[in-house]
């Protein structure tokens, strides 16, 4: 068994490192600012320097793949890949939870996720990029937070994407050359199985753009961690409403999305670049600020607990 180290709430231990990565001894204590979310066909970050993958435990079970960290233009950025290293995990047994978790107790403050969408919209076309300000929750049975059991916040959710972080990444996968939508309204749909014709021509009256998965609860948890949260999408089909196009399919959605992988990597890295070391200027990194209910005194110390890093600025270490 390797060595493994306790880091606030975390349990740490070193992974072999990912190909082209340097062999060395484990790293106490990784730290990033910027955190990755992939989606399908997005499993790795091969640009980044120094790069070591660490299985980590949280106190809501492990992250849904090994952690990366590493230098990308001389930022600290932690990869996670949302479906599991070689695509094992089903969009309802993605470990939310454990997945924003592990990133906050890093020191992540902003996190870029990377997904696959269908259009609901004539003008936006299989290959282009969507970066919502919307979302509609169509998904079930999720937890989507991180309280309960004694501790009660109501965070403010109205505006579910950074709008800093969007910008960002709007404008890094312009640079790339990727057609992109700025702003738009994502339907988030439980899944597996891709929607009815009903459901889908029902989106499109409700004034939906684009379909996923994924984007939810994540969006939500990463509002209840204090940490900005975008989602860089790449259209891949018309889902199932457009009469003459092929219907949506697992083949399909991997087929054309190989094709912008490349150039999906390079919009995270410019969106990095971008915003760079200067200071927040939306207001994520205070969504608890008015949100908490419950006093510190009321809540279990087993709730406190597991809260960890989530709470701590607010009530301090449990």
């Amino acid at each position: 068994m390797p060595p493994r180290s306790e880091y606030g709430t975390l349990t740490i231990s070193p992974k072999r490192p990912p190909q082209g990565a340097s062999e060395g001894a484990m790293v106490e204590g990784p730290q990033a600012a910027f955190g990755v979310i992939g989606g399908s066909g997005f499993t790795a970050m091969p640009g980044l320097a120094d790069a070591r993958a660490f299985d980590l435990d949280t106190p809501f079970g492990a992250p849904s793949s090994a952690v990366t960290v590493g230098s990308l233009g001389g930022r600290q950025v932690a990869f996670i890949a949302r479906h599991g290293e070689g695509h094992t995990t089903l969009p309802e047994e993605i470990p939310a939870r454990a997945n924003v978790y592990a990133l906050k107790a890093l020191g992540v403050t902003r996190i870029l996720s990377v997904s696959a969408v269908g259009s609901l919209r004539e003008d936006m076309h299989p290959m282009d990029a969507v970066v919502p300000d919307q979302v509609i929750d169509r998904t079930s049975g999720r937890a989507s937070t991180f309280f309960g059991d004694g501790a009660v916040a109501h965070v403010g959710f109205a505006d579910p994407f950074c709008p800093s972080v969007a910008g960002a990444l709007a404008d890094a996968v312009e640079v790339a050359g990727v057609a992109v939508h700025r702003g738009g309204t994502l339907v988030v749909i439980n899944g597996p199985a891709f929607s009815t014709r009903a459901e889908s021509h029902l989106y499109r009256q409700w004034g939906a753009d684009i379909i996923g998965m994924t984007a939810l609860p994540e969006a939500k948890l990463a509002r209840e961690a204090e940490c900005c949260y975008a989602s860089l999408c790449f259209v891949t089909d018309y889902d199932v409403w457009r009469e003459g196009e092929d219907d949506v399919s697992a083949d399909l959605v991997m087929q054309r999305l190989s094709a912008n992988v490349a150039r999906g990597r390079e919009a995270v890295a410019g969106a990095i670049a971008s915003l760079g070391d200067r200071p927040r200027a939306c207001g994520c990194g205070d969504a608890l600020g008015s949100a908490l209910m419950t006093s510190r005194e009321r809540v279990p110390s087993a709730t406190r607990q597991r809260l960890g890093v989530i709470v701590e600025r607010y009530w301090g270490a449990a």
